[in-house]
């Protein structure tokens, strides 16, 4: 793939699956910090959702800053987040990839306005 120079430009011409992005990310961290721990991971996704939640609350109530600025810093705590998220993965022995397909199979199978209770068809029948 060509590099135009322009990161905006690159950044949405490129894709990468969670399991591409899960090695990348713990060869960085290693990389970068040596050993890292699954609290140190944690507690940096925990920061990087306050600064989601910031973002959002700041753009409700339409101060400081503009609806593109703060559409900008979610978009930046969403990423980090996600690979915050990768490292912890990491750190548990678990592949992200795989983690998010199993569950997303399970939640796509749940319709909550049709079973209110649990979103699940087979509780409709146990009763």
């Amino acid at each position: 793939m060509e590099q135009t120079g322009d990161d905006e430009s690159d950044a949405q011409e490129s894709s990468m699956n969670l399991s591409t992005l899960q090695q990348e990310q713990a060869a960085w961290a290693q990389r970068n910090f040596g050993t890292v721990s699954v609290d140190s991971q944690l507690l940096g996704v925990m920061e990087e959702v306050g600064e989601l939640a910031h973002a959002v609350l700041k753009e409700e109530q339409g101060i400081r800053g503009s609806r593109e600025q703060h559409m900008a810093d979610a978009a930046d705590a969403i990423g980090d987040t996600v690979i915050y998220l990768c490292g912890v993965a990491t750190c548990l022995g678990i592949d992200m990839e795989q983690a998010v397909t199993a569950t997303w199979a399970s939640v796509s199978q749940r319709d909550w306005r049709k079973h209110p209770e649990s979103g699940r068809v087979d509780d409709a029948d146990s009763r």
